[in-house]
């Protein structure tokens, strides 16, 4: 088959060879893939911000498309744990988790990621993740696995908090709220899930002990009434203070709701005057407009701290002679009253409060209603204002989803044996994230975790893919009544078994050990991102930031040592071996490109040896770690050239490679050094101008001395080797 129709429609690769006995595989593999990816996906959209059931709606159409039009056959796309809080993270700040706005951003952020991904992928521009180096990925994924963990106390321990400015603020709060009241109940069933899935994956691997911990705690919940709410009118309630604070937290949010809307249009007037050169309209606007903003951090503080006190009330439930409950506050109970025995709290969102039908709850939370069917196919809403804004989170969810993808794909293609194009596989992600937006799919990535099962599973080729979106399908069209009562607290148990695999302290240590600074830059990047949280940007642009200025400083002052002979008879840097040096010649090694960030620190070094070492006659230049060189670098070899020659030193270089010598070639200064001072190894360099220099040398025995025993006493007739100079052909 022509390998350009591959590279478009990589899929028809598929069918070469292909068997019944492989298609029997990748429909078990598909099935087992689906199975884990089903609940993984509900927990991971919670995870992001939205309703569960859009997490099914990301596993219906991105991995099927991602199979199709991406490189690697076994690789398992859909909702990921890190893309999922990088998606939350993203969205804060312009709409409320959960909301329809919120929701339509998400969809939003697919796209405009896939489109990234996309002309990355067609541009051949997948080499751009190299900015995102390994300290700062694995820095930022530790952080981010023990944000993602902590994010999902608030569920285990059964209590709602807002959310604060930072993520260790959020967390100090649910702490707090947990200290005041936890739902046993719910804290039980989380650890219960918990421990069945680390024992089965421990224990019995090739069991989907996501879907058994699913199945029987589901159960548990149908069966024992897990989920327990009544809605009542507010006058129910017999406490004055939740009333008021009822009242009061409905007055707050309604005053938001109006300033905003006074915002939007005077935003709009000001702007007008603006364009219409109308000043102190404009003037008087801007004013008008601080003040409603004003009142509306007045309304949002009173609805928070109103929405506080609400969430921290606890009741006592005492059923009436018609059915009809009265709440009281704990501990406030008649004396002679019958409580049934239940802990009640107020529900409260962060929405108005419907007097006439608050939903009290007395038991645990669950999944709820799922809408059944596919989601409907539409073109996302666009808004370029927003997808400007969203652009940076953008392309950071672009480049560490495709980071991800990239490596399992490449773990994978080691063990396999396939080619692999990453440039393919972006084009893959971005097309999947592309027509995922039309599927109200949220950003996807390659998963670790089900790429893994699927290759355990015995996948043969990207039909696999295409059988878990079958399930999925079947899932949405038939079967998500029986995702009502799945509790909140195994899905939050599923998120944190999934993440733990992420936490590896020990890249750290390998880090620090492999070079001191990479290690430093994953501790400071690991530290940002938890300092940071929720802005996780944050944390990425500093440990990118270092990373970039790490490597400007080492370029910028390469490592430029002089080189002795050790008992071996290797040449090794005098200064790291305490080797002795010769004081008439000396062998300087530059590593790295000769480039207009380093030129000078060329010359510094060598004017310093010059200037320290008076017997020196010839300098050596091994030139093999020089492997470019601009016109700066040029110059700046000339100069030292006519620095060296003018003290009446001599200067040659050794291991020259073939573009530094076309470069010298072109610009004069091969000439100017000439070809007898260009050898192809250092041995020949020092064998050929060490007689020279050690002529009135009062050396017993020279640092430099060769296998040609250069300064030993011939016992007899000895025939020396012809030394030849380099020559370009």
């Amino acid at each position: 088959m022509p390998t350009l129709a591959l590279k478009v429609v990589p899929f028809l690769g598929w069918f070469k060879n292909y068997s019944s006995e492989h298609l029997k595989m990748d429909f078990m593999a598909g099935l087992t893939v689906a199975l884990v990816l089903i609940p993984q996906s509900m927990a991971y959209a919670q995870l992001a911000g939205l309703p569960p059931y859009y997490g099914l709606y990301a596993s219906f159409l991105p991995p099927l498309i991602a199979a199709l039009f991406g490189s690697s056959r076994q690789l398992a796309t859909g909702p990921v744990a890190v893309v999922s809080l990088m998606t939350a993270a993203s969205l804060e700040p312009l709409a409320t988790a959960g909301s329809e706005s919120f929701i339509a951003y998400a969809v939003l952020l697919a796209l405009v990621v896939g489109v990234f991904q996309l002309c990355l992928g067609l541009l051949r521009l997948g080499l751009v993740v190299n900015f995102l180096s390994h300290p700062v990925v694995s820095g930022f994924t530790n952080a981010a696995a023990i944000i993602i963990a902590t994010s999902q106390l608030s569920k285990m321990f059964g209590v709602s908090v807002d959310n604060a400015e930072h993520h260790y603020q959020t967390i100090m709060r649910v702490f707090s709220a947990a200290m005041h009241y936890t739902h046993w109940p719910t804290l039980a069933l989380g650890v219960f899930a918990f421990a069945v899935m680390f024992l089965l994956k421990r224990y019995a691997p090739r069991v989907p002990n996501v879907l058994v911990a699913v199945a029987l705690t589901t159960v548990f919940a149908w069966v024992t009434g897990f989920e327990h709410n009544v809605v009542i009118d507010v006058q129910s309630i017999a406490d004055p203070q939740a009333q008021a604070d009822t009242a009061q937290y409905n007055a707050a949010i309604e005053a938001q709701a109006t300033l905003a809307r006074t915002r939007t249009a005077l935003t709009a007037t000001i702007e007008k005057a603006k364009a219409q050169d109308e000043r102190f309209t404009a003037v008087d606007g801007e004013h008008e407009l601080s003040r409603i903003i004003l009142e509306m951090d007045i309304a949002q503080d009173t609805a928070r701290q109103a929405k506080g006190r609400l969430r921290a009330m606890l009741f006592e439930g005492v059923p009436g002679p018609e059915g009809k409950t009265t709440f009281y506050p704990l501990g406030m109970t008649p004396p002679d009253a019958q409580t049934d025995g239940r802990t009640w709290r107020i529900k409260v969102g962060n929405k108005a409060l419907d007097q006439a039908s608050l939903t009290m709850v007395g038991g645990g939370s669950v999944v709820g209603a799922v809408p059944a069917g596919l989601p409907s196919l539409a073109i996302p809403k666009m808004d370029l204002a927003v997808m400007l804004q969203l652009l940076p989170y953008a392309a950071i969810i672009a480049l560490l989803g495709f980071m991800e993808a990239i490596s399992i794909a490449k773990a994978i293609a080691g063990k396999t044996g396939q080619s692999l194009d990453p440039n393919q596989e972006l084009i893959g992600q971005g097309l999947a994230n592309i027509l995922g937006a039309f599927s109200h799919s949220y950003p996807t990535s390659g998963s670790f975790s089900r790429s893994a099962v699927n290759l355990q599973a015995g996948a043969k080729t990207g039909f696999s893919s295409v059988f878990t979106t079958g399930v999925v399908v079947v899932s949405l069209l038939f079967f998500t009544p029986l995702l009502y009562h799945l509790p909140q607290c195994t899905l939050a148990a599923v998120i944190m078994m999934a993440v733990i695999g992420l936490i590896h302290p020990s890249s750290f240590v390998h880090a620090w050990k492999v070079a001191w600074y990479d290690g430093a830059i994953s501790i400071i990047s690991f530290g940002a991102t938890l300092a940071f949280a929720p802005h996780l940007d944050k944390g990425i642009m500093i440990g990118v930031a270092l990373s970039l200025g790490v490597f400007l400083y080492r370029n910028m002052r390469p490592m430029v040592s002089s080189l002795a002979r050790t008992e071996k008879g290797e040449l090794r840097d005098a200064t790291l071996y305490g080797l002795a040096l010769c004081p008439h010649v000396d062998v300087v090694r530059f590593n790295g490109p000769l480039f207009f960030a380093n030129a000078s620190f060329l010359d510094e070094s060598i004017t310093s040896r010059l200037q320290s070492k008076k017997k020196l006659k010839h300098i050596i230049m091994v030139a093999k770690g020089i492997n470019d060189m601009d016109a700066s670098g040029e110059e700046a070899l000339s100069l030292v050239i006519d620095r060296c020659r003018s003290r009446g030193v001599d200067i040659s270089l050794s291991g020259v490679n073939d573009t530094v010598m076309a470069i010298m070639s072109r610009s004069g200064l091969l000439n100017k050094l000439g070809l007898d001072h260009i050898y192809a190894t250092v041995e020949k360099a020092i064998c050929s101008v060490h007689d020279n220099t050690h002529q009135d040398s009062t050396e017993a025995r020279c640092p430099l001395t060769t296998a040609c025993r250069l300064n030993t006493p011939p016992t007899g007739p000895v025939r020396r080797p012809r030394l030849r100079a380099f020559s370009v052909g």
